[in-house]
């Protein structure tokens, strides 16, 4: 990923690129099928950017990345 992506991310949510990289890092090592760990995850991205994420949603993220549902090119989202 270009330090381009990280900047804008980083404008729109306030985490920087280290924080990016070490959440990345965990998720690669970790199991990106397993619920649990999906929703350590969010936890952690909600309370570092400081925005609620109902159980609703967090459901609908979950379910999202464990059918293969998430878009292949991310960029565009931010």
């Amino acid at each position: 990923m270009n330090d381009n992506l990280f900047q804008k991310v980083e404008k729109k949510t306030k985490i920087n690129k280290e924080t990016i990289l070490s959440l990345a890092n965990r998720l690669q090592n970790g199991n990106m099928k397993d619920k649990d760990t999906l929703l350590d995850v969010i936890d952690e991205l909600s309370t570092l950017t400081g925005k609620e994420v109902s159980q609703e949603k967090k459901e609908k993220i979950v379910n999202a990345i464990i059918n293969n549902k998430i878009p292949n090119n991310i960029e565009n989202n931010f």
